[in-house]
């Protein structure tokens, strides 16, 4: 049976199990104190939904024997059979070191994710002590009485106690596609998404024993790989398919030089793994978490690593208006009404088709507006609302029942003028008025609202009047939409405002005031659309499946596409993109389908996200061009040395400890200095590959310099020049760190504290290793201090040829920023 069986099976008998707990709640309850919530939170624990958790022993045995250095464990088990025991426990012991260091990353990379996924916890508006309030969900106890409304995640299984209806997608729980209506009475699962309406409801099962808690534990999410993860994996394989190639050619030709099997065996092992990025996922998954970190503190929480390779790429950002590019302050501005009605109307009917409790802006604007009128604000204690609609996206109103204090009813209704009007008597008759005034609003880059009242309970709508409402742009707008094009990004504002009032906020922040309707695109051949699309500065009068379309054909087109939003009717859009981008104050739908979400207003969190991103992108593209350089440096030192030498020119420890020691300390750079380039980022496997073979042919040459020097200059023993070429390979290993981490000369940028000190420690313990002959034969201080000047002085060489390398490559057309 699948799970998705299990799960609907058990459907009917979650409902009863939930309806069994409702009768133990009171049915009187209206809401808990503060008090009496704590006491229950103590008793019920926190609503958290469990996660998958690993054994750290199992998760450490991993990294002792896992898919990349099992051959370093068969080396081992080789060192035991052919009897070198001093092998053995050498071996034995760096692969223990590389356990710990992989462990001990991961963990810290595992804890920073943890802390990321605190920053997003859901929330939900509580009644607590008479007045609602926002808390965490985790905080949820039966009993309490909660707000659920268009955008939010249901917190927790509640049973619906007060509204008209809700559509509830729970898609996530049982596959069901379509949304379902819930009524009065009717239970709301934990995890499901409201599409329309909104409820008071009486919270019943929390934490693990809601529904969606259940079906967690038979449903587990897929883990997806970003373009920049199969890049660096596709490198991977490459270089162990090289390693590979070089060894069995060795292997080959030492059967034929009739050499021990067994001792060929197990040097061919350690070398394939000199050959093998050990340390490339553990560098992958910590510069990520690292990343996300720095991202954080720049206020955008990444709910989705992978997404920090994409926001890298990002070529145009579509922009949502309200709260990214302007405020997101509501006022009202202006009060326009219609013959036989006043000011004062407009405001009242508006007030009474507004709802505090939901927090909307646009109704707060409005609320806000009628408590400066104390004459009209104590009137409102006249009327009572019956029924509420709440805001449809679809239908772009609300609804209201009014009951007043002489018992008559009427009904009042605030939305898009273009809505309000189509429900109006006499619509043609004031058409042209009300379409002037929106256009002298739109003109101002104020939006229009109108409101309408019925005659009587009745129908029969009359068009009572419009509000201009006021959202200023943000200061930093303008400057910060100049930034994002020298960068690359071309933002495009995507709103559902009126046309003229997008181009004036378009003009008012220097965007370019090609502003297009939706209807330019629409019932286009996807040709003709992409191209409307590319050339706008943006659009306006957009619906949510609108956005969906522009994104599904700029990706059509090759580009890497960021989209903000902020609601339910966003998500769509946020999920398709590249990039999706959950705005400040964004419902839970829209940072549930978005790969990162803000929690700070304003354009400049999203560049400041990208400049992050681009610097992330940089230290993974210079990890794979030093791990690059040193298998094929190493490599083919070794494999020409036995070839055609017919000389090992180190041992099975020293290569294992080249691979072990040398990659512990790389994973420092995560956080190295690095330059972001002003262009979106792209894999240029041209320039990854250009690079490292050069600068890995340089290594084979130096290399082959300091054998010449062991045997005919210096005619060192065969022991001792094996620990002399070690040494070269370490010190100059690690200095390649710094050619390759810069497209400049390797003072252009300043490398971060800890990978000096990561490769400091590491070249000194190695100096004193063979100097001591501590694991390999000693070979004093005046040969050791002569490799290290060998190896600067061709470092600073290799650097000044990598920079004129650079320029052969890319032309110069790249810049790079601080």
């Amino acid at each position: 049976m699948s799970s998705e069986d299990v799960i609907i099976k058990t459907e009917e008998a979650k409902k009863n199990s939930i309806k069994e707990l409702l009768k133990k709640l009171s049915s009187s309850e209206t809401g808990l104190s503060t008090l009496e919530a704590e006491q229950r939170l103590s008793q019920y624990g926190p609503n958290e939904i469990p996660e998958k958790k690993v054994n750290p022993i199992l998760k450490f045995l991993s990294y002792f024997w896992g898919p990349i250095p099992w051959m370093i464990e068969a080396a081992i088990i080789l060192s035991a059979i052919i009897q070198h025991w001093e092998d053995f426990w050498i071996i034995f012991a760096l692969l223990m070191l590389n356990a710990v260091v992989g462990f001990w990353q991961e963990h810290k990379a595992d804890n920073a994710i943890e802390l990321l996924k605190k920053k997003l916890a859901q929330s939900a508006r509580v009644l607590r002590d008479g007045k609602y309030i926002k808390k965490s969900a985790k905080e949820l106890v039966p009993g309490d009485v909660v707000r659920v409304r268009l955008g939010d995640i249901v917190p927790a299984d509640v049973k619906l106690m007060d509204g008209d209806y809700l559509l509830t997608d729970e898609s996530a729980l049982t596959g069901e596609s379509m949304p379902v209506e819930k009524h009065t009475s009717d239970i709301a699962y934990s995890g499901s998404i409201i599409r329309q309406g909104e409820m008071t409801a009486l919270v019943a099962v929390t934490g693990t024993n809601t529904y969606f808690g259940e079906t967690t534990k038979l449903v587990e999410e897929a883990k997806t790989q970003s373009h920049f993860q199969k890049a660096v994996i596709k490198i991977g394989d490459y270089l162990i398919a090289l390693a590979l190639g070089l060894v069995m050619i060795i292997f080959v030709v030492s059967l034929f030089r009739q050499q021990s099997i067994l001792q060929t065996l197990q040097f061919a092992l350690v070398l394939t793994v000199a050959g093998i990025p050990v340390a490339l996922p553990a560098v992958l998954s910590v510069t990520l978490a690292i990343g996300a970190i720095s991202l954080a503190k720049k206020e955008a929480i990444v709910s989705k690593l992978v997404a920090i390779e994409e926001i890298a790429g990002m070529d145009i950002l579509c922009s949502d208006k309200t709260g990214t590019i302007t405020k997101n302050e509501i006022s009202v501005a202006e009060v326009k009404f219609l013959t036989g009605f006043t000011e004062n109307d407009v405001i009242l009917f508006g007030t009474l088709a507004s709802r505090e409790e939901n927090q909307d802006p646009i109704d707060d604007a409005i609320i806000s507006k009628i408590k400066t009128m104390d004459a009209i604000n104590e009137s409102l204690t006249d009327y009572k609302v019956t029924v509420f609609k709440p805001f449809d996206p679809v239908a772009k109103r609300t609804e209201a029942a009014i009951e007043t204090a002489d018992g008559s009813h009427f009904k009042v209704s605030k939305g898009a003028p273009q809505v309000i009007l189509a429900l109006s008597l006499y619509e043609e008759a004031i058409s042209n008025e009300v379409n002037k005034t929106v256009n002298a609003f739109a003109a101002k880059g104020y939006r229009a609202l109108a409101v309408a009242k019925t005659i009587g309970d009745q129908d029969n709508w009359q068009f009572v009047g419009l509000f201009a409402l006021y959202d200023p742009p943000r200061e930093d707008s303008a400057e910060t939409i100049k930034i994002a094009q020298t960068m690359g990004v071309n933002v495009k504002m995507i709103t559902g405002d009126h046309t003229a009032v997008a181009k004036e906020i378009a003009h008012q922040v220097n965007l370019g005031t090609n502003i297009m309707p939706s209807s330019s695109f629409l019932n286009k051949s996807d040709r003709e659309a992409t191209r409307i699309i590319e050339n706008a500065d943006g659009f306006a009068e957009v619906f949510p499946e609108h956005k969906y379309h522009i994104v599904e054909l700029l990706q059509n087109k090759d580009h890497i596409v960021g989209m903000t939003g902020d609601g339910v009717n966003d998500a769509p859009a946020l999920k398709k993109a590249d990039a999706g981008i959950a705005v400040a104050g964004a419902t839970d739908a829209a940072k549930s389908a978005a790969d990162i979400v803000l929690t700070k207003p304003g354009l400049s969190v999203i560049i400041d996200t990208v400049k992050e991103s681009r610097k992330i992108f940089q230290r993974m593209n210079n990890y794979s061009i030093y791990r690059m350089t040193e298998t094929i440096r190493v490599l083919f030192f070794i494999t020409l040395a036995i070839l055609v030498f017919r000389f090992y020119p180190i041992t099975a420890i020293m290569i294992v400890l080249l691979a072990l020691l040398n990659d512990a300390p790389i994973m420092t750079i995560a956080y190295d200095n690095v330059k972001y380039s002003d262009k979106p980022e792209t894999w240029n496997m041209r320039t990854v590959l250009g690079i490292a073979t050069v600068l890995g042919i340089i290594g084979v040459a130096v290399s082959f310099g300091i054998l010449y020097i062991g045997l005919e200059i210096l005619h060192l023993s065969h022991e001792v020049l094996q620990s002399f070429i070690y040494l070269k390979l370490s010190v100059a290993g690690h200095l390649t760190v710094f050619v390759a981490r810069t497209k400049g000369h390797f003072w252009s940028v300043k490398p971060a504290k800890q990978v000096v000190l990561a490769v400091l420690l590491t070249q000194f313990i190695a100096t004193l290793i063979t100097v001591y002959g501590i694991l390999l034969p000693a070979m004093g201080w005046a040969l050791a201090l002569f490799i290290w000047g060998y190896a600067l002085v061709f470092f600073v060489i290799t650097d000044f040829i990598k920079v004129q390398v650079y320029k052969l490559l890319d032309h110069g057309e790249i810049k790079f920023t601080r």
